[in-house]
């Protein structure tokens, strides 16, 4: 698994999405509830930007439709998505956002 750095810790606003791309992936990354969590940025029912929503209770909504979804799982927790979105390994290493976008082969 390959790591690439997705921004500074410092960056991050609690509950407040960052839009990151990552080898021409974008993703959102949230930092809540303590943890730091990476999340496919486009919506699987609308195709539209997920960092444009709303985080509550650990998970995103899609400003557009209003369906949240998980930040650990990609799961959607209501209509209209019925299909998960990709979440990503994250480490911290100081100050270092480190997100892998890629699969184990």
């Amino acid at each position: 698994m390959a790591f690439v750095k997705a921004c500074a810790l410092s960056e991050l606003e609690d509950d407040t999405p960052k839009r990151v791309e990552l080898d021409g992936t974008p993703v959102s990354v949230v930092r809540t509830e303590g943890e730091v969590f990476a999340i496919n940025d486009i919506c699987s029912h609308a195709n539209v930007s997920l960092s444009e929503g709303e985080v509550d209770d650990c998970a995103i909504e899609c400003w557009l439709h209003g369906s949240s979804f998980d930040l650990r799982t990609g799961k959607p927790s209501g209509l209209p998505a019925t299909r998960p979105v990709p979440v990503y390994p994250v480490k911290i290493e100081g100050d270092d956002v480190l997100v892998s976008v890629t699969q184990e082969s």
